[in-house]
């Protein structure tokens, strides 16, 4: 079978090459003379050692690319906002293949790129954006509460305790740092004028658009979300932590949470 192929093959070059010749020959001599030089300077080129390592480059460029944009990524936690799930210097595993077949889902952990982060089309820091070398664009990890058409509110109550309340649910988390370290923040629905203020955390209730998520980070004292700079669109989603492998003692798989509002 091995020999059947590789004949094949050489017959089909050889045919290739017979086309070729036979294309040449029906054009003026000038033309040939051109070709008949690309043709030796280019079988030239391919023997030296520059065009294995540019054809090597090329090759890794493309397949850290493919497995970027299609499969997942390493990424590093520079900060405290997803304490105490997430650690400063955790690395984690994000994986970006689900988001070509669902959405964000209510509790997943979340790479995005913020509405303040611009996002460049032109060719290098697109480059730079699907190859992560060198790339400038700052991104948030943070966890997905609201749902496009939810309702999403923050209350305090007496005792200073906060939760969230999802279509006027309490919605359970047993993951956040502390319910006495909310930030407090604005009463009232939320209009353009303070979506605008992005310094200041504003309670709601937010009603959020189609295709609009509501992020917030597990340490809700010190968390810079939608509570400070309103909900996010769909398509800046980065991809969903999975798993932290680093460090050692720190190891452990990411799971999906039940969606759990009281009633």
């Amino acid at each position: 079978m091995f020999n059947f192929w590789e004949n094949y093959k050489k017959r089909l070059k050889e045919e290739q090459a017979a086309k070729w010749m036979h294309f040449k020959a029906g054009l003026p001599e000038n033309v040939q003379n051109f070709l008949d030089k690309t043709e030796t300077a280019y079988k030239n080129y391919k023997e030296t050692t520059l065009c294995e390592i540019i054809e090597t480059v090329v090759f890794v460029l493309v397949m850290v690319i493919i497995i970027r944009f299609f499969v997942g990524e390493i990424r590093w936690i520079p900060s405290g906002s997803m304490n105490p799930t997430l650690i400063e210097n955790d690395r984690i595993i994000v994986e970006r293949f689900s988001r070509f077949f669902t959405g964000p889902k209510r509790g997943d952990i979340m790479v995005f790129y913020p509405p303040s982060t611009q996002l460049s089309r032109k060719p290098l820091p697109l480059l730079e954006r699907l190859t992560g070398i060198n790339c400038q664009d700052v991104a948030y990890i943070k966890r997905v509460i609201g749902l496009p058409g939810d309702k999403v509110e923050i209350k305090f109550e007496k005792d200073n305790k906060a939760y969230v309340y999802i279509n006027d649910k309490k919605y359970e988390e047993d993951y956040i740092k502390s319910v006495y370290e909310y930030t407090s923040c604005q009463k009232g629905e939320v209009t353009d004028e303070m979506y605008a203020n992005t310094s200041i955390a504003k309670c709601g209730p937010f009603i959020l658009p189609n295709d609009s998520y509501f992020m917030m980070g597990d340490n809700r004292g010190n968390s810079q979300d939608s509570r400070y700079w309103g909900t996010l669109k769909r398509d800046r989603f980065v991809g969903r932590a999975v798993v932290i492998f680093w460090p050692l003692n720190r190891i452990k798989i990411l799971h999906q949470l039940e969606d759990k509002i009281s009633n």
